[in-house]
């Protein structure tokens, strides 16, 4: 098996990738940065491109080119998974930053619907797509209706997807739960009136009740791995076994 991860340098998306080549497993990672770190403790196994996935026309011209048909030329079998996403903008509408609001939508939508098409052309063999979801996509919050509609499309682009009975391909939208990362503190950084929400986020927070990265990836990988992974097209990762 081989691996295509999305958003490796920091969060989830650098515990998924530690989880995946601490397996032995091949990743080929795909962010605006490297990182130094995961290069450093797993070499030989992490191959990383740089590339501006918030920009379609940077990952068009690199879905362009060889690497991803090179890459997947060898593998017995390939996972992608599509992690990078961000929050903003948090506000309510009207008050959305038109600028924020169009590299949320590139990020979090048109870039894994980009990669998992590209993925499906270039490879034949047995295919495991997950999309990292949100409970957001599933519960509407005040404040976070381009966040929440975004993650919504990748629920739905799944159930589509799967209804499309490709033999070959398996493919879920899985919400990792509420974890502690860099959105988690973006999102305690919001201002009140943007988030009528924020105390139950800061509660969270101080009552200890957030996953870590390392947690979620751990049982992520062992439900993307599953012979359960893509019985369901929508998944929430809190109502899985938890080993």
């Amino acid at each position: 098996m081989k691996a295509i991860l999305t958003g490796h340098t920091r969060g989830l998306g650098q515990a998924i990738a530690a989880e995946l080549l601490a397996r032995g497993i091949p990743v080929l990672a795909i962010a605006r940065r490297p990182c130094d770190e995961l290069a450093g403790r797993f070499p030989g196994l992490l191959q990383q491109a740089t590339v501006d996935l918030a920009a379609p026309e940077a990952l068009h011209s690199w879905l362009a080119g060889e690497t991803l048909n090179r890459y997947v030329a060898d593998a017995s079998s390939l996972l992608l998974i599509n992690n990078a996403g961000m929050l903003g903008p948090v506000a309510p509408l009207g008050r959305q930053m038109d600028d924020q609001l169009l590299q949320a939508v590139n990020l979090n939508i048109s870039a894994p619907l980009l990669l998992s098409n590209a993925v499906a052309r270039a490879y034949r063999g047995p295919l495991r797509i997950a999309h990292v979801s949100s409970g957001a996509a599933r519960t509407a919050f005040a404040g976070w209706s381009v966040y929440g509609a975004t993650k919504a499309a990748l629920d739905h682009h799944a159930r589509s997807a799967a209804a499309d009975a490709d033999p070959r391909l398996r493919i879920c939208s899985i919400a990792p739960g509420v974890v502690d990362t860099e959105m988690q503190a973006a999102i305690r950084r919001t201002e009140a009136p943007d988030f009528p929400l924020l105390d139950r986020f800061l509660a969270l927070k101080q009552e200890g009740k957030l996953a870590s990265p390392e947690d979620a990836a751990r049982q992520m990988l062992r439900f993307l791995l599953s012979d359960d992974f893509g019985k369901a097209a929508v998944v929430d990762l809190r109502d899985l076994p938890s080993n």
